[in-house]
């Protein structure tokens, strides 16, 4: 596990040092405790990325407008850096006060097919975001190489059944994190352990996370859902206080219900499909009662900036 030191301004340099008589030596230790004094985490706040298609080349500019079939015309397709774009969400996430205490990025770290060099780039791009405290989550997404992950970041492991899966256990809710792997396929044996992880912790509300959508996407770019996407939505529909599935993928920021179960289709912080889409992570707020969600555009000025949606955590029967 790589050794994060926490931001130290000067001016705590030079106070720290005076005390000492200018010969302070400071530790790993005291920086924490120092940043720790200036920056409030908020155990109910958590940062929502998805698909940062991180390349091994910081400068690289993708064009995610041009895909089969695109209805955007071939001189008006839009890139995006996506180093740029994960170093400004980055530094947008630190900045918030009080810092959520956890960061999930949904599937698709990678650009291509999850290489060595890809995830060192991802590792110096979220170190920021360590270094600030916050605890980085991932889940495996189709261009990731879950073997190659777990090698370089070691921190970021939660194994189960061969398998990145796990859960967070916050104070409001319990958030499942879900493999869906290169192909879309969670597999019986997963959601065996996900329908007995629910039924473990009934007594709290749980939102469950995965890469791939889980039925046929209903935005602009045409893409299939998870060939056992179905029997994720059963279990899902059985058990009242799963309240929501959140995915990336495609791309796109959408929200869909099915009774009590909310669907969240998370956009992008790279790339977008659509001519015009934002791109940006969502920022959750979670309280006894909901989960209130606010997109933040890596564009302020994109008309859905600041969009707001939330999900009711408790049994709306009772």
């Amino acid at each position: 596990m790589p050794i994060i030191l926490p931001p130290i301004t000067r001016r705590q340099f030079i106070k720290g040092s005076v005390a000492l008589g200018g010969t302070a030596m400071i530790t790993s230790r005291a920086l924490v405790a120092a940043d720790s004094k200036l920056a409030r985490f908020d155990q109910n706040r958590v940062a929502l990325l998805a698909d940062t298609h991180i390349s091994a080349d910081p400068s690289r500019v993708y064009p995610g407008t041009k895909w089969p079939g695109s209805p955007v015309k071939e001189s008006e397709h839009e890139g995006v850096n996506m180093a740029d774009s994960l170093a400004q969400t980055a530094k947008s996430v630190v900045a918030l006060s009080p810092r959520p205490a956890h960061l999930i990025v949904n599937g698709d770290c990678a650009l291509s097919r999850g290489t060595e060099a890809e995830y060192k780039e991802f590792l110096r791009l979220v170190e920021p975001i360590r270094a600030a405290g916050i605890t980085v989550h991932v889940t495996i997404g189709n261009h990731d190489n879950r073997e190659i992950m777990w090698d370089l970041l070691s921190f970021l492991k939660r194994e189960h059944m061969g398998v990145q899966a796990g859960v967070i256990e916050l104070p409001h809710a319990n958030l499942v994190l879900l493999d869906s792997g290169r192909k879309g396929v969670l597999g019986d044996e997963q959601l065996d352990w996900l329908a007995q992880q629910l039924d473990d912790q009934a007594d709290k509300p749980a939102l469950i996370f995965g890469h791939f959508n889980p039925y046929p996407n209903r935005g602009v770019r045409p893409i299939p859902g998870m060939s056992d996407g179905s029997s994720l939505l059963g279990i899902l529909a059985e058990r009242k206080h799963a309240k929501a599935y959140f995915y990336g993928h495609t791309h796109e920021w959408q929200h869909d219900r099915r009774d009590h179960l909310h669907l969240i289709n998370q956009p992008a912080v790279s790339y977008y499909f659509g001519k015009g889409h934002a791109h940006g992570w969502v920022d959750m707020k979670l309280t006894e009662t909901s989960a209130d969600l606010e997109l933040h555009c890596l564009k302020r000025k994109h008309p859905q900036h600041g969009d707001r949606r939330q999900i009711n955590l408790k049994d709306e029967t009772a």
